[in-house]
C-alpha cells in the first residue's frame, strides 16, 4: 500500500457534477463514475467525507433573486443536497462501500442527523460520511458547509472537484492567455476574486490552515493521485511568510 500524503479528507462535489451531460437532475452514469473513483481512492486506505451541492435540483440564490425570499429558498436548497447525498449513498454502497449519510436538518426516516463524534468515528471504521443540508442554516453556502465540516472532523485538505484542471487568472474557456496557478496563497485568491469557493469558505480555511486542492473530477484516477501525494490541479495554501510565522510559533 502507498504512502498517504492525506489520511482524511473532505471531497467537495457541486451538484452540477451530478447531471452529466444534462441540463438538470441527477444521471445515473456520471454519479456511477463518481462512486468509482471515489472507490477508487478508498481502496488506498484513505477516510472519506463529502459535502455535496444541490444546484442541479434547486438553487436558492438564483430563486431569490427571482423573488422568493432568501431564507425559503435557502432550505428548498438544502433539500436538494439531500436528494444528491442519497443518490450518492446508493451508488456507493451498490460497489460495496458502507455509507452514512448524515443531515444537518433531522429527517431520521432518511438520514442520520449531525454529530460530529459519530461522523469521525464512521470515518474511523472506514465508512464514508456524506454531510448533507449544508450547515442546516440559510445564507451559508455549501462550500462553506464543506470547510466547516472538514475542520470539525479534522481533515487533512478539501478536494474541490471542477470542470477544469486547477484555478486559472480568467476563465480558460474565454480568454486564451488564461494562466494556470500550481499553488496560490488563500489571501491571494480573496484578492483576486478567484472563484475557488466562497470568500467564507475560503477564509474558514486560512485561519485553519486547511489545504484546498482544486481538480478536475473528469480526470480518471484524479482523487487517488491527489492522496498518494502526485501535482494535480492546483493548491491553495498559506503564503511562505503566513507559514514562516506560524512554525516561529
Amino acid at each position: 500500500m502507498k504512502k498517504l500524503k492525506y489520511k482524511r479528507i473532505l471531497l467537495k462535489l457541486s451538484g452540477e457534477a451530478m447531471m452529466g451531460e444534462g441540463g438538470y437532475g441527477i444521471d445515473p452514469s456520471t454519479v456511477e463514475y463518481i462512486a468509482e473513483e471515489i472507490k477508487e481512492a478508498v481502496s488506498g486506505g484513505v477516510e472519506v467525507a463529502i459535502v455535496v451541492g444541490g444546484g442541479n435540483i434547486f438553487r436558492g440564490v438564483e430563486a431569490s433573486l427571482k423573488g422568493m425570499e432568501r431564507a425559503s429558498a435557502d432550505y428548498m436548497g438544502m433539500l436538494a443536497t439531500v436528494i444528491n447525498g442519497l443518490a450518492l449513498q446508493n451508488f456507493l454502497e451498490q460497489k460495496g462501500i458502507p455509507t452514512r449519510v448524515q443531515s444537518a436538518i433531522e429527517m431520521k426516516e432518511l438520514a442520520e442527523p449531525y454529530i460530529r463524534r459519530k461522523a469521525i468515528r464512521h470515518l474511523e471504521k472506514g465508512r464514508i460520511v456524506i454531510f448533507a443540508a449544508g450547515t442546516g442554516n440559510p445564507y451559508f453556502t455549501t462550500d462553506t458547509a464543506a470547510a466547516l465540516r472538514a475542520i470539525e472532523v479534522g481533515a487533512n485538505a478539501i478536494l474541490k472537484a471542477t470542470k477544469v484542471n486547477g484555478i486559472y487568472s480568467s476563465d480558460p474557456e474565454i480568454d486564451a492567455r488564461a494562466k494556470k496557478y500550481d499553488t496560490i496563497a488563500y489571501i491571494d485568491v480573496l484578492k483576486k476574486g478567484l472563484t475557488v469557493m466562497d470568500s467564507t469558505a475560503v477564509s474558514l480555511c486560512m485561519d485553519n490552515n486547511l489545504p484546498i486542492i482544486v481538480f478536475n473530477l473528469r480526470g480518471k484516477g484524479n482523487i487517488k493521485k491527489i492522496i498518494e501525494g502526485k501535482k494535480v490541479g492546483t493548491l491553495v495554501r498559506g503564503s511562505n511568510a503566513a507559514r514562516a510565522k506560524k512554525k516561529g510559533h
